[in-house]
């Protein structure tokens, strides 16, 4: 059977290569007070703008197991095998929903074969590893190949985030008023990344210049130890300094990175300025 993916709102794939690969997204939903939204229902401009001017912080709030329930059984009915990648359990409940889904699909289809992956990261680093598993499937891969590729990208992508600010972190309740004041205070920048699924601090570095410093320098020992396969800069309102670090690296390894804004679902964590490096090693 052919096989089809599906991945959730927070891969930040842009529409062309969705539908270059027939990858099927279910949304995240974000909550202000006086609005919800699904992640895709918004354009990235207004949402940032929104975030800034608005005095209540949102939420985010994961995808129901029915909306994943419809959709892998619309696929399955269509007579596809299901492989689902998605955002790391460890900072959200979405890895749960599509797994219960896909236990209630195995009752009613038990011939079915669905595969629910736990990315242990997001943004495009679980894009990169979504299309990784792409790839496979375009190659004409069966399904336990391509939930073989998909494991293996899984863990070879890296994820570094740099916010210029750590307002958005505090506000979130990431960290605490006074730690964000000191570290304001002090021009401290935390170099996010992911660890066993959980978000967590790489480095703390003084400046926006040095943490883009050091995440060059993490992605070149990456590139020493195993060589480099995709890369993709990703920012929040901060396009101009994407493009400079897109260059360094091309200059450097001659690989033309992806420039890719980051979407609501994590953006409203780190906030606009924030620049990341997301990649795949070989």
């Amino acid at each position: 059977m052919p096989v089809k993916l599906v991945t959730d709102g927070t891969c930040d794939i842009d529409s062309q290569l969705l539908q270059e690969y027939e990858i099927t997204v279910v949304p995240l939903t974000v909550n202000f007070p006086d609005v919800s939204f699904k992640n895709n229902e918004v354009s990235l401009d207004s949402f940032y703008l929104k975030l800034e001017t608005d005095k209540v912080f949102p939420t985010s709030s994961q995808p129901s197991q029915g909306e994943f329930y419809t959709v892998f059984e619309d696929l399955i009915e269509n007579g596809n095998d299901v492989v689902a990648i998605v955002l790391s359990a460890g900072v959200s409940g979405t890895f749960e929903s599509a797994a219960g889904a896909r236990e209630m699909l195995l009752q009613k289809y038990p011939e079915a074969k669905i595969e629910v992956l736990d990315s242990k990261v997001t943004a495009m680093a679980l894009g990169l590893a979504v299309i990784d598993a792409a790839k496979a499937v375009k190659a004409g891969k069966i399904f336990a190949e391509v939930v073989a590729q998909a494991q293996e990208a899984i863990e070879k992508v890296r994820f570094y985030f740099a916010p210029a600010t750590l307002e958005y972190l505090r506000r979130g309740g990431r960290i605490g008023g006074a730690a964000a004041l000191l570290g304001s205070l002090l021009s401290i920048n935390p170099i996010l990344y992911y660890v066993n699924g959980k978000t967590a601090v790489k480095e703390k570095v003084r400046g926006a210049g040095a943490a883009v410093t050091r995440m060059l320098n993490l992605l070149h020992e990456d590139y020493v130890a195993h060589g480099l396969d995709s890369i993709v800069v990703q920012h929040i309102r901060n396009v101009s300094k994407a493009k400079e670090v897109a260059q360094k690296i091309f200059e450097r390894y001659g690989i033309e990175p992806l420039i890719v804004q980051v979407g609501p679902i994590v953006g409203l964590h780190v906030g606009p300025g924030t620049i990341g490096i997301m990649y795949k090693i070989k």
